[in-house]
């Protein structure tokens, strides 16, 4: 305490000098945690454009080998079983897994229609479980009763952009769709209960994230029979515990499917000894795999975080710089005071005393910069967020690192003239006073 305390006198006694010293190490540290504060705002502004915010859903689809199964152009796959109640429950019990939906689905271009006008978003055939599963809550009308599926009734709820699209201002319950010939009476609208608009900043964001579909048309699975074929293979939303969990629970739901696939498909009563005999079996029939949208992300990011990396090795120049200017000035202070260490050294003190206490100086001079340069970054990132509307987040982790990395500057770039200092002859000192 003794050594912080001098070394506060000594900064303050040469204020101006001390804050130039610091300058290079407040530039420094200010670009570090502007830059890195830009990085994680820009990392968690795409993951929340491409999962969205609060969504933990997860796709998990039927492949043939390497390729999505589109049975729109396909004919049914043979051998594959549709899911079933005790497997959608089965599946629940699985890690990261909080609910699992079945769904079936197709493009609904030229095949829907209300009074001619054609509709040109998706047709899905639903579960019960589907719309708390995607978190959708019913705004007009009525959603589906147990005797909409048990009498495979022809009835449909529509999204708010069909409703838009198709019924403008007038409200849509009790109008009657065409589907594929086959009429289906409006009873309900519904909408995402957690809506979540992409941060749009360039003509590639909006390709990448923009949703321009024309909206959905659901109905009951137990009705998709009248329009479409028995026996289509399903899909499987998944909600996971959370959004961090997304990953786990979707590849431990297709694992599930693929390897109850495998049993079926084989024969046999159990799953084969290996992965690799899993996938070998695999190879040119039908599997499960998940939308890992958490992978995506991280793709992004880490386009996203190489661009940066070229400005945290500038930064990482300047704080050099700093540390020489550190080191330049504590050579001054030993040539300064040449005379007050001669003197302690008469009186008894030891080398390591002076070590000490200079590498003290130089430690608390770098840390006061390295304080002043997170302020200053933080305050840089918040202007740089507000004019170019780029999403920053501070990152606690590197406020941390900054400041002990600015201590550890001061002992390094402190130490040649700290041993310079404790080594003086004392009588050589004193004479030089």
């Amino acid at each position: 305490m003794e050594n912080i305390r001098l070394a506060l006198q000594g900064i303050w006694s040469h204020k101006l000098r001390s804050f130039l010293t610091m300058l290079g190490i407040i530039i420094g540290i200010a670009s570090i945690i502007t830059i890195v504060s830009t990085i994680k705002g820009t990392n968690e502004q795409i993951k929340e454009n491409l999962i969205g915010s609060g969504s933990n859903v997860v796709t998990v689809q039927l492949y043939e080998g390497s390729y999505p199964y589109d049975i729109a152009y396909m004919k049914l796959p043979e051998g594959v079983r549709v899911i079933t109640e005790e497997t959608r429950q089965a599946l629940e019990d699985l890690g990261g897994v909080e609910q699992v939906s079945l769904y079936l689905a197709r493009n609904a271009s030229y095949e829907a229609y209300y009074q001619g006008i054609q509709f040109s978003g998706g047709i899905y055939g639903v579960d019960r479980h589907y719309f708390s599963v995607k978190d959708y809550q019913v705004t007009q009308g009525r959603g589906f009763l147990d005797s909409d599926y048990k009498d495979c009734r022809k009835v449909v709820l529509i999204d708010d952009k069909a409703a838009a699209s198709l019924f403008g201002d007038q409200s849509p319950i009790g109008h009657v769709l065409e589907i594929r010939g086959e009429t289906f009476t409006v009873v309900g609208v519904v909408t995402p209960m957690s809506t979540f608009t992409p941060n749009i900043q360039s003509l590639e964001d909006y390709y990448l994230y923009a949703d321009t579909s024309g909206g959905g048309l659901y109905i009951p699975d137990t009705a998709w029979p009248i329009i479409y074929r028995f026996d289509e293979p399903q899909s499987v939303a998944v909600r996971a515990d959370s959004t961090d969990a997304m990953t786990e629970a979707g590849r431990n739901v297709a694992e599930a499917l693929t390897k109850s696939q495998i049993i079926h498909s084989t024969g046999l009563g159990t799953p084969t000894d290996t992965p690799e005999q899993d996938e070998e079996l695999l190879s040119s029939e039908f599997s499960y795999r998940s939308e890992d949208l958490l992978e995506q992300a991280q793709q992004l990011q880490e386009m996203s975080e190489a661009a940066n990396q070229q400005l945290l090795w500038i930064a990482a120049i300047s704080l050099l710089v700093g540390g020489i200017g550190v080191m330049n000035i504590m050579l001054v202070s030993v040539t300064e005071r040449t005379a007050e260490i001669g003197l302690k050294k008469a009186l008894g003190a030891k080398r390591r005393r002076i070590l000490v206490q200079f590498l003290a100086e130089a430690s608390v001079l770098t840390f006061l910069g390295g304080v002043t340069g997170v302020a200053a970054g933080m305050a840089l990132a918040e202007v740089i967020s507000r004019i170019n509307h780029i999403p920053v987040a501070i990152s606690v982790p590197a406020i941390a690192v900054a400041v002990i990395f600015s201590i550890l500057m001061g002992v390094i770039f402190g130490l040649l003239p700290a041993v310079k200092a404790a080594k003086l002859n004392p009588i050589d000192a004193l004479r030089r006073h």
